[in-house]
């Protein structure tokens, strides 16, 4: 084909077999396609929206669209990207995580129109002698072919078997739900691959694998939990702005292309005006903060957003509202006050956010995560760029 559709560009790092093919497949009958996501944790980034973005262009494009849950498989874990093994989650844990999975998601995906599916259905019910059939067809070698894998032997890291058939697990995924095309980040080429060679040897049918890209976080490194440099899903307005205007300058124009609909053309006019002098990059970004607040929480809060943005940074304003953060003792560790803030998830995290300068007691910077404050009502603390409160006692 001369011109393959948008829906298959942007956005896309990889189609196998052929973006053609799928192309012309696409234009003649109504595709039948997934995503699969394992609940590993109960908080969704920017990061998870590339994908999940993906997802919702196909659904509106009209084709048959499954989310499928991997309540299944995330009893072993994906060690994808990863360095060691992923802990084995409880059924419990499994349970905790969907809680606010789908509320998150639900402000990019339209549920009405999509079809969840949960892969424990039927991984549960594999018999021994299945998963022995599951498993001869691949090679040890094959599934050493993973690049974690290559670097844990070369570090003399363990592999445990149980690691071995996860890609097996959810290329099985595909021959239960007997679809036409898997979309997945890149990181899942792999075993989406798998799923494709599974599905044409069980089933006789072909699968196409659609990956996208992965999102660079605020530090300039792939965007993680557990590098904490994400931008959460759930993220308030405020926060959402306040941390997209922290990106790297040289990312915007990967955020533009994934996570808003500004055309092509006018995403390289503001690289080019910026590069001539003609425009700051901060109103480039400012721009790529805006268009996506609107996208996840509507035009009135992104404007509320960028005000505040330009008041409590930077024109240095303190809010004149502020949320109150209430102390139990007259004399507290900064590091306490902090985690009683609930901006930070860990003790680590806050000590490292206090070493950089990032909080301030009464606009003063104060380094010392164990010095001892005897704070005072009425008292305004800062902990990041834009979380304000009133201390109250």
């Amino acid at each position: 084909m001369s011109e393959l559709p948008k829906i298959l560009t942007r956005g896309v790092s990889q189609i196998m077999p052929s973006a053609d093919k799928l192309a012309e497949l696409m234009a003649s009958r109504k595709m039948k396609l997934y995503l699969g996501i394992d609940p590993t944790g109960n908080q969704l980034t920017l990061g998870h929206a590339v994908v999940l973005r993906k997802l919702q262009q196909f659904v509106e494009a009209g084709h048959e669209v499954i989310l499928l849950i991997g309540n299944g498989t995330v009893k072993i874990g994906d060690p994808t990207g990863k360095d060691k093994t992923r802990p084995m989650m409880t059924d419990e844990q499994i349970e905790a995580n969907f809680k606010t999975w789908r509320e998150q998601a639900s402000a990019i995906l339209d549920f009405d129109k999509i079809e969840v599916v949960y892969n424990a259905d039927w991984l549960d019910k594999l018999k021994f002698d299945d998963l022995v059939k599951l498993m001869a067809k691949f090679t040890v070698q094959q599934m050493l072919e993973r690049d974690m894998f290559a670097e844990r032997l070369k570090n003399n890291q363990p592999i445990f078997l149980h690691e071995l058939i996860y890609p097996l697990l959810q290329g099985y995924d595909s021959v239960v739900l007997e679809v036409d095309l898997e979309l997945g980040g890149n990181d899942q080429l792999f075993n989406m691959m798998v799923g494709r060679q599974l599905l044409g040897e069980m089933k006789n049918r072909e699968k196409f694998v659609l990956t996208t890209p992965l999102l660079i976080g605020t530090d300039g490194r792939k965007m993680g939990k557990s590098l904490h440099n994400f931008i959460p899903l759930n993220s308030s307005p405020e926060d959402l702005f306040g941390a997209l205007m922290s990106i790297k300058d040289e990312v915007m124009r990967e955020y533009f292309e994934l996570l808003t609909d500004i055309p092509q053309t006018e995403i390289e006019s503001l690289e080019s005006q910026v590069k001539n002098g003609e425009l700051n990059p901060m109103e480039m970004k400012k721009q790529l903060a805006k268009e996506i607040t609107i996208w996840l929480h509507g035009t009135e809060a992104a404007d509320s957003a960028q005000k505040h943005f330009e008041k409590t940074v930077q024109q240095a304003e303190i809010p004149s509202e502020l949320p109150t953060l209430k102390l139990d003792n007259k004399t507290e560790t900064l590091l306490d006050i902090v985690m009683k803030s609930k901006v930070v998830s860990s003790k680590s995290e806050a000590r490292r956010l206090i070493e950089q300068g990032g909080v301030e007691l009464n606009q003063r910077k104060i380094n010392d995560p164990w010095q001892i404050l005897e704070c005072q009502n009425g008292d305004v603390i800062r902990v990041g760029r834009r979380n304000y409160f009133e201390i109250q006692k």
